[in-house]
């Protein structure tokens, strides 16, 4: 199985935080993002990850370099971003036709059962229930979970199964002939090429698809958003009752760093403090503070320190 993750985007919305660094390398709960997602793909045992960059590609390269756990990796560059079905058709010349692949989008975190994927024999997107479902793209399924067709954006409901950025292709030869239909005649929905476009010719012609559950979605797109991720992941990741520093309270969960600096402040909930930081006679809490922050006197609360 090779694994495809497009992390190619710019963050818009999430600067200041994504002006000097790709938004899937942004920090959560003691971990990147990028971290949290490959590590919970890596029982599938790929033989290859790929990743789609592009913004400041030249950082995901470096950070690969420290990730030689992670087994063989390759980076491919979305030079000129056309959309998710371009940036996926660049991966698709590095996968065999009888070899599956699994896509996950680069830019939310998830909690979900992978493994079921080891003896599939089928197409799976992963879906999450939504109460409104006219926000995203959706799954409509019959009383099997079979896919029937595809709908972005439903004005009338449909189905409340949002997909969520989750794709296993086990058709990879037909999603790379769906793929090229669309770029050779230049189909695009809202001026670019959608992975759901070539997904629903699939299904038209034939390829079996059915869903898989999603126990949290969790995202990652605005700054709010990443600090209610990053308070829920902190349980996966807490190291609070670990910590003890002079004169300071930590209330978890909470992940403190290496080579921290801690004195008489109060700590927590729902903080991760990056290494390296110095932190004096303070208050903190659900909040994300990047490697080397220094807070010294007052109080911090909801927000990302980067500086």
């Amino acid at each position: 199985m090779k694994i495809v993750l497009p992390v190619a985007g710019s963050g818009v919305r999430l600067r200041p935080y994504t002006e000097d660094r790709p938004k899937c390398l942004l920090p959560v709960a003691g971990k990147t993002i990028i971290d949290w997602i490959v590590e919970d793909s890596l029982s599938l045992k790929p033989s290859e990850t790929i990743f789609i960059t592009g913004y400041k590609a030249d950082q995901m390269d470096a950070f690969l370099q420290d990730r030689e756990c992670w087994g063989k990796t390759r980076t491919v560059r979305q030079e000129n971003p056309q959309g998710l079905g371009e940036a996926i058709s660049l991966a698709l010349p590095y996968v065999d036709d009888d070899e599956p692949m699994l896509i996950i989008l680069g830019d939310t975190l998830f909690e979900a059962d992978l493994s079921i994927l080891k003896n599939e024999t089928e197409n799976v997107l992963y879906t999450f229930k939504v109460k409104d479902p006219s926000r995203f793209g959706v799954a409509v399924t019959d009383e099997t979970g079979a896919i029937q067709k595809l709908v972005e954006k439903p004005q009338e409901f449909v189905s409340d199964e949002a997909i969520v950025g989750i794709y296993f292709i086990k058709d990879v030869k037909v999603l790379k002939e769906s793929l090229k239909y669309l770029m050779d005649n230049n189909v695009r929905t809202k001026d670019e090429f959608q992975l759901t476009d070539a997904l629903e010719m699939m299904l038209q012609k034939g390829c079996k698809f059915h869903t898989a559950p999603v126990k949290k979605w969790l995202d990652c797109g605005l700054i709010e958003t990443l600090l209610a991720t990053n308070a829920d992941v902190l349980n996966r990741n807490d190291n609070s009752k670990e910590a003890s520093f002079p004169g300071t309270t930590i209330e978890g969960p909470c992940h403190i760093g290496k080579d921290v600096v801690i004195e008489n402040c109060k700590i927590g909930p729902n903080v991760a403090v990056g290494d390296g930081c110095v932190l004096k006679n303070c208050s903190i809490k659900n909040a994300i503070l990047w490697d080397r922050v220094q807070v010294k006197y007052g109080s911090i609360q909801d927000t990302i320190l980067h500086r």
